[in-house]
């Protein structure tokens, strides 16, 4: 590794530590799921990807609300009145 940063011209040095998070932040951002991240890094659940990397996936509670919740269809009610002020 040293021969690398060195051949590289890299300042201050990557370690193989350093190179383990940037691989788990990028493969957050780019939607790779928490539970395959974390199998991946070593761990058995996804508790130190979500507090470590979680928070560069911040689109990812809306688009699991957005693809799973139940949408409750609205009716138009001729019978209400708006409450103005």
């Amino acid at each position: 590794m040293d021969v690398a940063n060195e051949r590289a011209s890299i300042d201050p040095p990557i370690n193989f530590h350093g190179l383990r998070h940037t691989w788990a932040s990028h493969a957050v951002m780019n939607g790779v799921p928490l539970l395959v991240v974390a199998k991946n890094l070593g761990h058995s659940d996804t508790r130190m990807v979500e507090k470590h990397y979680g928070h560069l996936a911040p689109s990812s509670v809306a688009d699991a609300i957005r693809a799973g919740a139940p949408r409750f269809g609205s009716a138009e009610l001729s019978n209400v009145t708006p409450i103005t002020g």
